[in-house]
């Protein structure tokens, strides 16, 4: 195979590669329909797996926490093994469905060959059958980090996309994220030992390749967000722009508020099953009681999901204003909600400016992602945070 059509020589030298990376995608797509399924295949996609694998890789890179790789690797753990525990009927249906194949195992941009008549993909993993027994998503997600890891993220998201298309694979944004963030948290393992080897260079990748699982376990975490407040405040109108910002399931508050004693609770239950299955939730419901807050929180809580409480505002006349009623009218009571039990959790989001504004305070509420640690690189190639 001439080395110049690499798929990593490509990338350095700045070739288009769209084209390549889109047949690659079809051709990886048809070699996991045609691959090996069974009881053993499937085994190994599942929560228990996963979360063995992960430990299995965290305890291979304890020894190089603060040498090489960073503290950061400790929130590592904690988030990639939360979204795991939380996740387990997400994987359940990933093996019901026929996801979990024995497939490539290794796909690294260095083993992939663009040629005229179509790709070439070379090197599977052999040493161990069950590590090449993955979710395809999986398997193509080694492809997706290698190429961030080259400094073309944009590409590997693209290219996950297309064997998702190719694959009829509707899996949540949260399993793309997770399965990149694995594959980079692997090939960092791989890079503190090669330098442990001798390889000086190999530190510099093993925490730039700890900052890509970081920043992909921070995206891909499961968050149930809680959009309240009194009538006219706005809180509808908020909760569907952020759903839609965010691209969160949007589930609006029928049935939540019934007799004294909490009422209903289904849409808090199909939120749990949504969550669970790896989708992101805004709620639209007043949230006026404690009671009611507290089921959310215990919600989120079982499904292993980050809760984000956000309750809108705006001043009494424009509220009046809002719900059309006169100066004249009793309006504070109503329009402020004298039942309104306090809610010191929640962050106000001021409505009485542009729905741009309200928009980009709740969105920036409702996903808090603290920065990364400053001593973990950035890609040469990479845009900035």
């Amino acid at each position: 195979m001439p080395d110049s059509r690499r798929l990593a020589t490509l990338v350095r030298s700045g070739s288009s590669v769209h084209g390549e990376l889109h047949r690659l995608a079809r051709l990886l797509a048809a070699f996991h329909a045609r691959a090996l399924r069974g009881p053993e295949v499937s085994a190994q996609g599942s929560a228990a797996a996963l979360l063995g694998r992960w430990a299995d890789n965290l305890a291979q890179v304890y020894r190089f926490r603060s040498r090489v790789l960073t503290e950061a690797t400790a929130e590592t753990e904690r988030l990639a093994l939360r979204f795991v525990e939380g996740r387990g009927e997400l994987f359940d249906s990933r093996v019901g469905q026929g996801r979990v194949v024995d497939g490539h195992g290794d796909l690294l941009a260095e083993d992939v060959f663009c040629l005229d008549d179509g790709p070439r993909v070379l090197d599977c993993l052999e040493f161990d059958d069950d590590l090449r027994r993955v979710d395809g998503l999986d398997d193509a997600s080694f492809l997706a980090m290698d190429l961030e890891r080259l400094g073309v993220p944009l590409l590997g998201d693209a290219f996950l996309r297309s064997y998702a298309a190719f694959a009829n694979d509707p899996a949540p944004e949260a399993l793309h994220h997770h399965y990149v963030a694995y594959r980079a948290f692997v090939r960092a393992k791989v890079a503190c030992h090669r330098y442990a080897q001798g390889d000086g260079d190999a530190a510099f990748e093993a925490r730039l390749l700890e900052r890509i699982a970081l920043d992909h376990l921070r995206s891909g975490a499961v968050r149930l967000v809680i959009v309240g407040g009194p009538p006219g405040t706005g809180k509808t109108t908020v909760a569907g722009l952020l759903a839609d910002r965010l691209g969160m399931a949007l589930i609006a508050d029928g049935g939540l508020y019934g007799p004294a004693d909490g009422g209903s609770v289904d849409p808090l239950d199909h939120a749990g099953r949504l969550l669970r299955m790896g989708e992101s939730v805004v709620m639209d419901a007043p949230w006026a009681r404690e009671a009611h807050r507290r089921a959310a929180r215990r919600t989120a809580d079982a499904s292993r999901a980050d809760i984000i409480e956000l309750r809108c505002a705006a001043p009494d006349d424009l509220v009046m204003r809002r719900l059309g009623l006169r100066p004249t009218d009793d309006g504070p009571a109503v329009t402020q909600g004298a039942a309104f039990q306090p809610w010191p959790e929640a962050t106000t989001i001021d409505t009485s400016r542009t729905r741009e504004d309200a928009l980009a305070r709740a969105a920036a509420a409702a996903d808090p992602r603290p920065p990364l640690p400053e001593w973990i690189p950035h890609h040469p190639l990479m845009p900035p945070d």
